[in-house]
């Protein structure tokens, strides 16, 4: 009978610690979210270029001059671009009776959270049957177990690619610590 290289301690050590690793990674990996559906803070691995100052000689050299977008800059236009699309979106919904054009296109489900989270969030997919790439406006309602509506959340969707299915998330503060279900109030296609 062979002894094993590694001592039975180390073989189930190692297991425990590959669990911590992801653990730690995965909770680097959160970010915040407002209730209009979007990003609020947006974390990148490019450093902060600006605390460095450039010497003269330097000047010309790609290696050390100034990024010319910060994170904070960076995440402010994420920001400005998800609004520009969700206030496209809202604008599409305004004139739609009924539920709209493409709810047969669009699913809901809601997302896993924590209790202590503050946001709802809800995985909205929309899939886009036609030939043409098209804009998709939904509108999504958050409602409790006695089916009242605790938000409404617009969401919108630029080129959705003609057969294929696209994920964009729905978020809500405002039915955050409640048990909610998302649901595809309206959904028109442009």
């Amino acid at each position: 009978m062979k002894a094993h290289p590694f001592p039975r301690r180390a073989r189930v050590l190692v297991p425990a610690v590959a669990a911590a690793l992801l653990a730690a990674t995965t909770a680097a990996c959160d970010s915040d979210t407002t209730s209009e559906g979007t990003s609020s803070s947006v974390r990148t691995l490019t450093p902060d270029h600006a605390e460095h100052e450039e010497s003269p000689s330097s000047e010309h050299s790609p290696d050390t001059q100034q990024s010319p977008r910060t994170q904070q800059s960076f995440a402010a236009s994420v920001s400005a671009e998800t609004e520009r699309v969700r206030q496209k979106a809202a604008g599409q919904l305004e004139g739609v009776e009924g539920r709209g054009n493409a709810v047969a296109d669009v699913s809901v489900s809601g997302l896993p959270v924590a209790a202590s989270e503050e946001v709802r969030s809800a995985r909205v997919r929309v899939t886009n049957p036609t030939d043409a790439a098209a804009f998709y406006a939904v509108k999504v309602e958050f409602v409790d177990a006695e089916d009242k509506v605790l938000d409404t959340v617009v969401v919108g969707v630029e080129d959705a690619p003609p057969g294929r299915t696209v994920d964009v998330q729905a978020n809500s503060r405002k039915a955050a610590g409640v048990k909610t279900f998302p649901r595809v109030a309206q959904a028109e296609r442009g």
